[in-house]
């Protein structure tokens, strides 16, 4: 407390991920009446729910120092694939291949990391083009539509839990089991120390190849996990699905405070960077700001994120 009233600056700067949290509240309560209704929350966090879900995943990824560009040509793919699989397969079947093919998606650009010492903007950049091709092969350049058979996955992706949206619930449970997995298992440990000193590591006998192999490997499957909801929540799968994900999502967790250079961060300042993106976004519709503008305003914010890390790290 003391440090705090002595040296406010250096506080905002500490907590600055919290502060721009409660900054936006307070300016999106002020230039919007429409923010804080309860339709509005709905359709907000609603919406924050795949790019939530894939924030968490490259979390884990630069957090080893390493980065995905794939994700986003993930989520596009595998939205197309649930909405084939669904057409003549049981539901349940459906959401585990399509789960089963971001997996794979992430286990390769996993594998041209670990074990051929890729550099991971390459390999992932490679994997984004290659699964976006598959995704248009697969859905033949056009919108995949969900049948009846598969009414239920439109109806999880549009219903709610005690006024709760279903993909919101989906999104807080992956939040949950990341933060554990971060603070008390030795597996998030180890990532953070990989991402700190991955020499270290190594000497200490840990197989790191392998424990960066599984984070691009459950990136990829959190990415289609985000396709599947997306799917579920408008009804089509589309190869055009996710284009720039990947930047949205990269900024969220540079604003959550994470460094790029790995070994710093949490899922709890990411999820706030999730909610400041998604804030920014929805305030900026209301007030009828165009997209053109919007994306200058985002590139400005996340300079300024990754100002205050620097001045953080001084």
């Amino acid at each position: 407390m003391e440090t705090t009233l002595k040296n406010p600056v250096q506080f905002i700067i500490k907590h600055n991920t919290i502060v721009i949290f409660l900054l936006m509240l307070l300016v999106s309560a002020m230039v919007s009446d429409a923010f804080f209704t309860a339709n509005n929350l709905s359709n907000l966090i609603r919406q924050l729910a795949p790019v939530g879900i894939v924030s968490m995943g490259m979390l884990l990824v630069i957090l080893t120092g390493g980065i995905d560009l794939s994700v986003g040509s993930v989520v596009a793919m595998t939205g197309v694939l649930i909405a084939l699989f669904s057409q003549s397969m049981p539901l349940p079947i459906a959401i585990a291949a399509a789960l089963a093919a971001g997996i794979l998606a992430g286990g390769i650009s996993g594998y041209l990391v670990s074990y051929q010492k890729m550099a991971p903007f390459i390999a992932t950049l490679a994997l984004m083009t290659m699964v976006r091709g598959c995704g248009f092969i697969f859905s033949k350049g056009a919108p995949v539509m969900v049948d009846d058979h598969a009414a239920a996955l439109t109806d999880f992706g549009s219903g709610h839990l005690s006024g709760i949206p279903n993909p919101a619930i989906v999104l807080f449970i992956v939040f949950a089991i990341t933060s554990i997995l971060l603070k008390y298992n030795v597996f998030g440990r180890i990532l953070i120390a990989i991402g700190s000193n991955e020499e270290a590591v190594h000497l200490s006998g840990i197989r790191v190849p392998l424990y960066k192999f599984s984070v691009y490997a459950i990136t990829g499957g959190l990415a289609a996990l985000a396709g599947i909801i997306s799917t579920a929540r408008t009804s089509v799968g589309s190869p055009n699905l996710g284009v720039g994900m990947e930047l949205d999502v990269i900024a969220a967790v540079v604003i959550g405070g994470t460094s790029l250079k790995g070994g710093k961060g949490s899922a709890v300042n990411t999820f706030l960077g999730v909610l400041i993106l998604g804030m920014m976004g929805n305030v900026m519709n209301l007030l009828d700001i165009t997209s053109y503008s919007q994306q200058i305003i985002k590139g400005l914010i996340i300079i300024l994120a990754v100002l205050l890390q620097r001045f953080q790290d001084k």
